[in-house]
């Protein structure tokens, strides 16, 4: 009879295993049986325990583009990008979801995004487009505008269209003159993506391809292309590896774009996105920004860093005292 009893209780549910257990801790008082006891004690904790630990843990994919200074694929940094260091922080600070990280490329990555599955991609920039099908987090870092690149020896292209140090990019491509190297379904932010859309056709020259930046670099050193717009830590980087060295080219910011932009956390725009929003932001509150900002100093030439790392503490003590 113990036999029987004891191989049904493996299929019974909590509710009938609290009245098997009251059925047989009565038996136990009654007739002091130390093995109907010792049942009884084991039923009890088989029917208490919490439904959740029998459930597997949900998985949450992290998304890695190849995309200096925040993620570095290869070369002697790699794995030494700043979000490359911030990941494993998130995934140890959220035990309650099994983290899968996964290499894509842009596209790949954006259409990850539009799925169901819980995806998240920790550099991102907002837009109002994207905030339609993507939930983001609080602002996590602070990086350097997007700015133009230029051969010295095209420069005077620029010339006409200099203020103040800054370029004036809604007349120059208003101008249809000149050819501007751009990564095909970039995020430039929401005011370059605006004169993007508003630019004669001829004078971008768009990359799909997986190294995009640097086959636009090596465009631009063969005249191909006179302008490459960009994030000038990421360009510097892909400069070196390219084998271009730094003083063959200059940079130039925006005008109307700002000195600097936040960086993003997006997951998809699910309940389940939204809740490890929720998530991620509670754990940003506790995680001490400074380190973040010095890794991304670091990518900058030396008399941009002190600037950068003032402006981005001031921007994050305003933030916590909202």
């Amino acid at each position: 009879m113990t036999r029987r009893r004891s191989h049904s209780c493996a299929k019974t549910e909590p509710s009938e295993l609290k009245r098997l257990f009251a059925h047989l801790i009565k038996h136990c008082l009654w007739r002091n049986g130390r093995r109907l006891c010792a049942l009884a004690c084991m039923l009890l904790i088989t029917a208490l325990a919490p439904a959740a630990l029998a459930q597997p843990k949900e998985t949450l994919i992290w998304l890695k583009r190849d995309l200096p200074p925040l993620f570095i694929f290869d070369g002697p940094k790699k794995g030494l990008g700043v979000i490359d260091q911030l990941l494993p922080k998130l995934t140890a600070g959220m035990p309650q979801y099994q983290h899968s990280v996964m290499r894509v490329n842009r596209a790949r990555g954006l259409q990850m995004l539009h799925e169901p599955s819980l995806t998240c991609d920790a550099a991102l920039n907002w837009s109002k487009e994207r905030e339609t099908w993507i939930a983001f987090s609080a602002p996590v870092f602070r990086a350097m505008s997007n700015g133009l690149a230029v051969r010295r020896v095209d420069r005077e292209v620029l010339a006409p269209f200099i203020k103040d140090g800054e370029v004036n990019l809604a007349a120059l491509l208003a101008t249809g003159s000149v050819t501007l190297g751009i990564i095909a379904e970039r995020n430039y932010g929401e005011y370059l993506d605006t004169l993007l859309k508003q630019a004669p056709p001829k004078v971008l020259t768009l990359h799909y391809g997986n190294d995009a930046l640097g086959s636009l670099l090596q465009m631009q050193r063969l005249g191909r292309l006179q302008l490459l717009l960009g994030y000038r830590p990421e360009i510097r980087y892909q400069a070196q590896q390219q084998g271009i060295a730094e003083n063959e080219l200059q940079f130039f910011p925006i005008r109307g774009t700002g000195k600097y932009l936040s960086g993003y956390i997006g997951c998809t725009n699910t309940p389940q996105g939204r809740q490890a929003i929720i998530e991620i932001n509670q754990l940003l509150r506790a995680l001490p920004r400074d380190h973040l900002s010095e890794a991304y100093a670091a990518w900058l030439d030396p008399e941009s860093r002190s600037e950068y790392l003032e402006a981005s503490k001031a921007f994050f003590e305003h933030q916590a005292g909202q």
